[in-house]
């Protein structure tokens, strides 16, 4: 292959990347909450003083309603805490699925 042809592939592969990474961008765009409850601090952390983050990736439904929570990372007590109060969150009605990474702090 010469020169000129991996020059020009490596310029189409290049274009066809940002085309994508815009396409993933655009898909992850900010969507305004219209309820989303603070999740509570559970008693048994509060006790033993545990504190930390709990980030999770969600799939919002074009209705609003959250499609899919994924664990990305947090302590098992806090997780749940955070999975309990999704299930109450609701998002403005978009014209497809987007993505959201929120991430939860937790201090006594």
């Amino acid at each position: 292959m010469g020169t000129k042809t991996r020059q020009r592939a490596a310029k189409i592969l290049l274009a066809l990347a940002l085309r994508l990474a815009g396409t993933s961008v655009h898909a992850q765009e900010n969507r305004k909450a219209l309820n989303n409850p603070t999740p509570t601090y559970p008693e048994t952390a509060r006790q033993f003083r545990l504190t930390g983050v709990v980030k999770v990736q969600i799939v919002i439904a074009p209705d609003g309603q959250i499609k899919d929570v994924k664990v990305l990372g947090g302590h098992p007590l806090l997780v749940n805490a955070v999975q309990d109060a999704l299930k109450n969150w609701k998002y403005a009605p978009a014209g497809s699925e987007t993505t959201a990474t929120p991430a939860f702090n937790f201090h006594p």
